[in-house]
């Protein structure tokens, strides 16, 4: 039991992404997205860091997103599951490609407009919140092959045009909204982040700081459209967030913990606060840098700050000036860590520890003194169906309860949350290695790495855990 601290309409509830759940990737007149290019298996990684030779789907090579796990014809039966569980949100993201096929269009296309309509009303129906990510991971490929993607400044126009279309038809519906997901991994993995796509011997961190700045840009006019076209909806950003340690109290290891941090903070310091930072200036005249600007684009980053600041958080870091120490990093996760000792790893070798999830919601909340939306957390883990078909998946209720436990810890410290969307609530494609082996879900869905499965879907223990989470405001853990 823990003391009643989650405010009464604290928003409980699950994050999927289209691409990642969808599937029907080129039904209803959905054009190609960048991820509809990714496959399954040892190509996924570097494609996905920006070495990419063809914009078409090989046939030699399968493609998890172009069916996943088939949300679009099963979104109803879905819901039903989410319902049940007492989901008092359900964040998802829209798929540029499905709203405007090149990108681009002259119109959007209406089938795909119509189909998160049904969404929405379904969510709605059942006393689901939609939450909507506009961006996430997801760039048409007419664009990337046309424009070079968010490296041209003319992909800020087609991002306004598409986030307008969006508020005017959701206006109703849709009152929670974040603009880019993760935006700092743009500067991991470009392509998913960003679409873009390397030649030998361009400067690759011009381009992605070029990139980063039209999409602050396009952040902003969509913030100041969503004002304008939804006055009561709430507008925010959304951090790839977890601290980074240092791995020693070397001052140089403690400069080095704060420069890592501060890669993923210029991009919510510029969202929230409004501005460029000075140590962003530094860094880029340290390393001969020119972001082209417009001359509007100062004011309009100023004058259109976020509402609230939207994290994912799975894992801490740690990083150190030691030749010796950096030998040992961590294969896990995306961000370059050495290894914790103090602390254990999943299966995919991501660090676990809920008390760097109470650290980083204090420090975003102590810089930006903005609300805070937890809007993905979980754990990755492989899950076996007994002989009597059920799931017992004790490790990831283990694995939630500690993290809900700093989350009403940080909420003591006077952190403000305005809600809790764990990752995959029912098991979906990974972004990272695009398996479905690596589950996070409530609900299992049969179906292996390959594509084969029935699809069926099964609670598992973890479904009526949480279902107790949220009938008890998170007093019952």
């Amino acid at each position: 039991m823990t003391k009643q601290v989650f405010p009464e309409d604290f928003l409980w509830g699950g994050a999927v992404a289209a691409n990642q759940v969808e599937g029907a990737y080129l039904e209803g007149g959905k054009g190609l997205s960048t991820v509809d290019l990714l496959p399954f298996g040892p190509n996924r990684m570097s494609l996905m860091k920006g070495r990419v030779d063809s914009l078409v789907p090989d046939p030699n090579e399968f493609y998890p997103s172009h069916e996943a796990i088939d949300f679009y014809h099963r979104y109803k039966e879905d819901t039903a599951l989410f319902a049940e569980m007492g989901f008092k949100a359900l964040r998802v993201s829209i798929a540029w490609a499905r709203i405007f096929p090149n990108g681009n269009d002259e119109t959007p296309n209406e089938e795909g407009l119509q189909f998160y309509d049904d969404l929405f009303d379904e969510l709605l129906k059942n006393s689901i919140q939609p939450v909507v990510t506009i961006a996430h991971f997801d760039v048409p490929v007419h664009l990337v092959e046309q424009y070079g993607s968010w490296r041209s400044r003319e992909l800020v126009s087609f991002f306004e045009t598409y986030a307008k279309t969006l508020f005017v038809r959701y206006k109703n519906k849709v009152k929670y909204w974040m603009t880019f997901n993760e935006i700092n991994m743009l500067l991991h993995l470009p392509f998913i982040g960003a679409g873009l796509v390397f030649k030998e011997g361009e400067n690759k961190k011009q381009i992605q700081y070029q990139a980063a700045h039209h999409q602050l840009v396009a952040s902003a006019l969509a913030v100041k459209a969503c004002h304008e076209i939804i006055p009561d909806a709430k507008i925010g950003c959304m951090l790839a967030a977890g601290s980074t340690y240092p791995y020693t109290c070397n001052p140089d290891d403690v400069l080095k913990g704060m420069e890592m941090d501060r890669e993923s903070f210029f991009f919510i310091d510029v969202q929230s606060r409004g501005e460029y930072p000075g140590y962003a200036k530094r860094f880029f005249k340290d390393h001969n840098l020119t972001v082209q600007m417009e001359d509007e684009d100062e004011s309009l980053l100023k004058e259109h700050t976020v509402d609230y600041i939207g994290f994912s958080y799975y894992a801490s870091r740690a990083m150190s000036t030691d030749q010796e120490i950096l030998n040992n990093m961590t294969d896990g996760n995306v961000f370059a860590s050495v290894e914790n000792p103090y602390l254990e790893k999943s299966e995919w070798g991501w660090t676990i520890d809920p008390k760097g999830f109470r650290i980083t919601a204090n420090q975003l909340h102590d810089r930006y003194q903005k609300p805070l939306f937890v809007v993905e957390n979980g754990l990755g883990a492989v899950d076996e169906v007994n002989e009597h078909g059920e799931i017992n998946d004790h490790y990831r209720i283990d694995y939630l309860k500690k993290h809900i436990e700093q989350m009403a810890e940080a909420i003591k410290d006077g952190v403000e949350l305005i809600g809790y969307t764990s990752w995959g609530p029912i098991d979906l494609v990974s972004a990272s290695s695009g398996e479905m082996k690596k589950r996070y879900g409530y609900i299992y869905v049969e179906k292996d790495n390959e594509g084969g499965g029935s699809m069926k879907r099964i609670k598992k223990k973890s479904f009526d855990w949480y279902k107790k989470v949220i009938e008890t405001n998170g007093q019952v853990l």
